[in-house]
């Protein structure tokens, strides 16, 4: 591979420069420096065998080390790394990925070692030009277009997922009512994946300034990114698949700890329930009619006039005793904080956030002012390590003593009323961990910042309990704080496919626990729409229906009496499946693994899936295709290879490619991979309503060998690290006169149950007999309502035979 050399820019139009030609190389253990012949430097170090970082200086020396999206107990290691030089450059080789330098040009390349294709190149590479009006550098990078290539990931861009063709902003903006493409959004995500030639690699832009990402839209032959401040830093990530690429990401950037199950139960929001009296009668109405719900949320009206880590007293005279009957009722409360402090020497929180100077300032020292929900508020500054720990201590209240369960954070990114930016303006001062800067550095990591704090103060007051935090805005690290929501939607089958692609896009950016306003926050669903909504909200990690009540209920009792007894079904569906989807958490805890999977990353290698959009893989094992289209009756469902079920009909699809499913408003496209193991609990009102008597195990027949998991802990607090859990893997395997079920387990968790009901799927065979570990043992079959055999067996065995 030969580079042209690209000399400093003398078009007075053009005022980029470009490295120049390499003078001196240097290693230092996993780092290896290289000096140009222009004083710029790269430095190019070797995290993983899979993971390289590059970061370049213009002018001799490198900013201080200090990011806040990489996870502090990241281990980096690698098995080999080698430099070699050439002729043409240097050669630095892992054990999978080979890195070329241009002796040139310093422009880079990247090779797998396994075959030696080109996975990715520079194309003008690393260049700059000085910021004209604040200092510092504009810094670029632009990369080689491959035929063929495809661009997936960057957080919650509201577009399709396919980014090919497109340019974004990454800076956080509170914006109300969004449309498709419209960017920015809440959340800045400088994260994307590269798939091309069956390979697949990731880039992350760690800089926090305000970038932007061009995927050959400007000009079709490169895909570029650049940043407006801060230095040239991004990590190459090596799959060789998607998948793997993600969870590498996950890993470098960290993972969240295990959420409390009742999280993943139904969530119920409005703007806003109040007075108390309301929140009693919405709690009411979901258990005398038989809806499940864990939660419920309160909205800003709660509190005092508005002000954080308050109570209006007219509203909500009584909170402690309301949330104490409601938790008795299986309930856990979720109330919102937003960063804006009301200016009220007569409110202690502002008093004290004053005093101790805790607030953002201006360059010239005044503390920043803006109108938010309160009106005229100070903002602290969550880049500064004393005022995370101050507002950390500020949830005792709340937590300790009223017996909150969860904190929404929102309004975070940060935004600000009556202002054309929607924000701080870029002088606004922070301390950023102790390397001062401004808000134009600080602007996309405020939320996250926020987050942290929030995570941290709720952990400490909700012991014996995990927290849970849900975020609007985010940057790249955020996932190990909170989760989030995809912000102020609209109500319209156009946002149902919005959030069907912002979810799986956050999922892939490391992000996975993250939902939508089920039905739209402002304007108002028809019936359809939000039974379709709900369908597809089972599947995504957060299912919280939020709305903006002026413009009329969203409660699933707010529609006709068919979508009710729908919407009913699928929400009981949810905590059906509840143990499927905290495995599926706990794999993405323990190994970053996105639990929202696009059919199109998931199969790569088949270029038709390649360019799906709508359909993904819910944890390992169910494939799922929503209806995002009114009055549809069916729709196109592209099958990956394999044999696939039909989960409400049991009707086995055999053949891949695209089919027409039958889609009617009762029912949603979901099919379960042939061989699967599917755990199952028995519908409750709210998450360990009652202890389980029997496991349900639904085993979907296939002559293929295949794994399943299921992870089972308390479901809340610690314990599960001091090894009180139980890890299961089961193995199946079919012939056309038995089924085999393996069961490994790890772990001392102890269950309530110690009964399996077996459900076996598309058996080719009547059983007629079981046996456990060689051991015949005495049961009764009978037959489920799809013809599919039920029996029950003991839970303790490592082989169970169906004949």
């Amino acid at each position: 591979m030969n580079f042209q050399h690209n000399p400093v820019s003398t078009d007075p139009h053009n005022t980029d420069f470009f490295p120049g030609g390499v003078s001196d190389v240097k290693r230092d253990g996993a780092t290896i420096l290289f000096r140009s012949e222009r004083g710029v430097m790269l430095r190019l170090q070797a995290v993983s065998d899979s993971v390289i970082r590059l970061c370049y200086a213009t002018e001799g020396f490198f900013d201080a080390d200090f990011s806040y999206a990489i996870y502090k107990d990241y281990e980096s290691s690698f098995a080999h790394l080698e430099l070699t030089e050439e002729e043409t450059g240097w050669s630095v080789t892992t054990a999978t990925v080979q890195v070329r330098v241009s002796r040139s040009d310093m422009r880079v390349a990247f090779f797998s070692v396994d075959g030696g294709i080109e996975i990715n190149r520079d194309e003008k590479g690393f260049h700059w030009e000085p910021h004209p009006e604040f200092g510092g550098n504009i810094v670029k990078m632009s990369k080689h277009v491959y035929p063929g290539e495809h661009y997936f990931g960057l957080g919650d861009k509201a577009t399709s997922m396919n980014l090919r063709g497109k340019r974004f902003m990454n800076w956080a903006t509170d914006e109300y009512g969004f449309g498709v493409e419209r960017d920015p959004l809440y959340k800045a995500i400088p994260f994307y994946i590269g798939v091309q030639q069956q390979k697949a690699y990731g880039i992350f832009f760690d800089n926090t300034f305000k970038s932007y990402f061009d995927f050959a839209s400007e000009r079709k032959t490169a895909t570029s990114f650049w940043a407006h401040g801060g230095q040239m830093n991004y990590y190459f990530i090596y799959g060789p698949d998607a998948i793997s690429v993600v969870e590498r990401y996950t890993n470098l950037t960290g993972k969240p700890e295990l959420p409390p199950k009742w999280a993943l139960g139904y969530h119920q929001c409005k703007w806003s329930y109040y007075p108390e009296e309301k929140v009693r009668e919405i709690a009411r109405e979901f258990r005398e009619r038989q809806i499940p719900c864990d939660a419920l949320y309160l909205d800003i009206d709660y509190m005092d006039g508005y002000r954080c880590f308050t109570w209006d007293k007219e509203k909500f005279p009584e909170p402690t005793q309301m949330i104490s009957d409601l938790a008795r009722d299986g309930y856990k409360v979720v109330t919102i904080i937003d960063p804006g402090i009301k200016i009220d020497r007569n409110y202690w929180v502002f008093n004290e956030g004053f005093e101790k100077g805790y607030f953002c300032k201006r360059a010239d020292g005044v503390n920043m002012k803006g109108k938010v929900w309160p009106g005229d508020c100070y903002f602290p500054d969550f880049t500064r390590p004393e005022v995370r720990e101050w507002w950390a201590g500020l949830f005792k209240g709340l937590i300790a003593e009223n017996g909150i369960r969860g904190i929404w954070n929102d309004m975070n990114e940060p935004a600000i009323f009556e202002v054309e930016s929607k924000t701080f303006p870029g002088d606004v001062r922070h301390n950023y961990d102790g390397h001062d800067c401004s808000h134009r550095k600080a602007h996309n990591v405020f939320g996250m910042q926020m987050a942290r704090a929030t995570f941290h103060g709720v952990k400490n007051f909700a012991r014996p309990n995990r927290p849970f935090i849900i975020t609007r805005s985010a940057y790249s690290g955020t996932q190990r704080y909170s989760a989030s929501w995809t912000g102020d939607n609209i109500a319209s089958w156009e946002h149902l496919w919005v959030a069907n692609m912002q979810c799986q896009r956050m999922s892939i950016s490391g992000f996975s626990f993250i939902g939508s306003d089920i039905g739209g926050f402002t304007e108002h669903p028809t019936s359809e729409l939000y039974t379709r909504w709900i369908q597809l909200a089972v599947f995504h990690p957060l299912m919280r229906t939020h709305s903006s009540g002026d413009h009329g209920d969203q409660e699933p009792w707010s529609f006709s009496p068919a979508s009710l007894a729908i919407t009913k079904k699928f929400i009981e569906l949810r905590y059906r499946l509840l143990p499927y989807q905290y495995t599926t958490f706990w794999t993405y805890v323990t190994t970053g693994t996105p639990m929202l999977r696009p059919l199109s990353l998931v199969h790569m290698d088949d270029p038709n899936a390649l360019n799906r959009n709508d359909e993904f893989f819910s944890g390992q094992h169910l494939l799922v295709a929503p209806v995002v289209e009114a009055g549809a009756e069916s729709r196109y469902v592209y099958f990956p290879q394999g044999k696939w079920y039909n989960y409400f009909t049991h009707e086995i699809l055999s053949q891949p490619g695209e089919q027409r499913v039958a889609a009617p408003l009762e029912l949603m496209p979901l099919f379960v991979r042939a061989g699967a193991v599917i755990p199952q609990y028995p519908v409750m009102q709210y998450v360990d309503e009652r202890p389980l008597d029997k496991m349900e195990l639904w085993v979907y027949y296939s002559t293929e060998r295949v794994q399943s998991e299921l992870y089972e802990d308390e479901g809340d607090g610690y314990e599960y690290r001091k090894g009180v859990f139980n890890h299961k893997v089961f193995t199946t395997r079919g012939t056309d006169k038995s089924q085999l079920l393996g069961q490994n387990v790890r772990g001392k968790f102890r269950e309530s149950y110690e009964i399996y009901e077996i459900h076996l799927v598309g058996l080719p065979f009547v059983p007629s007999k079981v046996s456990l570990d060689d051991l015949e043992i005495e049961v009764d079959f009978h037959q489920g309502e799809n013809g599919h055999w039920v029996v029950e067996v003991p839970r303790q065995f490592d082989v169970l035979k169906v004949e």
